[in-house]
């Protein structure tokens, strides 16, 4: 296998692993990048993508527009984006419903690792350094604990909660697909996923297209010139968004969303023994606790291909 083939097929095995973490309401897209090396490059040909390579293309400069954008890096991405979320919709809906506290639990180990992945990223502490980890924990915290509104479903909605949602996919820690939750479409879109439904679909990725080159230049040029507070924000987003993926719950309240099925408005966090003894329910707080480990080792083991792909 020669090495153009490998480093774009682990870039989509990548894009496949983002496009599964957005599917689920708490996990962030942006997380899975970051953990595994491509955020900077991701953010960087994201916002390669100005006007000016639209006029490029139409005087016949498609090489050079190709390479100033890294089509390849973003076209083996988004193929694996587009792949896991096709595919794995309906799979990770079944998950959440049937087994919901061992995808939580695999999810939080994700998001743990991360915590400290990113951490580590910060070289010089300062006190507004810190003060930027706190503010990004309270924040990310009270976006969980959020009471969901109803949006109505009507294209000009549609296109808001995409250029929202896509904001909140690229940044660790917040997940778009929570943040549509919080907006009541988040069935409504996972739905049109299902179906294909084109229009709905072809609305809210035109959203996501305009939220995305816009938000992704500002989280660059914030990386570049303020880096280390940039990172410590991002990190506090993570600590503070553990709250929501949490795997045992009660809810404490339920509301009809627009397709006319129940779902959890508010709910709290338990220990197993007391998620047991409340809901009557078993915890399987060991097969939890197992996949928390599973989620810790292939994050590290991603990193470790990702740091030899580097070297070679």
């Amino acid at each position: 296998m020669n090495r153009f083939f490998s480093e774009y097929l682990l870039v989509f095995f990548k894009g496949m692993a983002m496009g599964a973490a957005d599917v689920v309401p708490g996990v962030s897209g942006g997380t899975i990048a970051f953990i595994t090396g491509i955020y900077d490059r991701l953010l960087a040909a994201i916002g390669s993508c100005t006007p000016n390579k639209l006029l490029w293309l139409l005087r016949g400069r498609v090489r050079e527009t190709w390479r100033s954008i890294d089509g390849n890096f973003l076209v083996a991405l988004l193929a694996g984006v587009a792949t896991s979320i096709a595919t794995l919709a309906n799979l990770i809906s079944y998950l959440l419903a049937e087994h919901p506290e061992l995808i939580w639990s695999f999810f939080f180990g994700l998001i743990l690792v991360s915590v400290w992945l990113v951490g580590r990223e910060i070289h010089r502490w300062s006190i507004g350094v810190i003060l930027m980890l706190f503010t990004g924990a309270a924040f990310a915290y009270v976006i969980t604990v959020a009471v969901p509104l109803q949006w109505p479903v009507n294209p000009l909605m549609i296109f808001l909660a995409g250029a929202i949602a896509i904001c909140a996919m690229i940044l660790p820690g917040i997940s778009g697909s929570f943040i549509l939750l919080l907006l009541g479409l988040y069935t409504t879109v996972l739905g049109a996923i299902k179906s294909f439904d084109v229009a709905l679909l072809t609305i809210f990725i035109c959203g996501c297209l305009v939220g995305i080159l816009s938000f992704s230049r500002l989280l660059s040029w914030l990386l570049q010139h303020a880096r280390n507070a940039t990172l410590a924000l991002l990190t506090g987003l993570m600590i503070g968004s553990l709250n929501k993926v949490w795997p045992w719950k009660q809810t404490l309240t339920w509301r009809e969303n627009s397709q006319g099925a129940m779902e959890p408005m508010q709910q709290t966090n338990l220990l197993p023994g007391s998620y047991e003894s409340l809901t009557g329910a078993p915890s399987h707080w060991l097969g939890g606790l197992a996949l928390m480990l599973a989620a810790v080792v292939v994050v590290l083991g991603l990193e470790w291909i990702g740091q030899r792909m580097r070297r070679d």
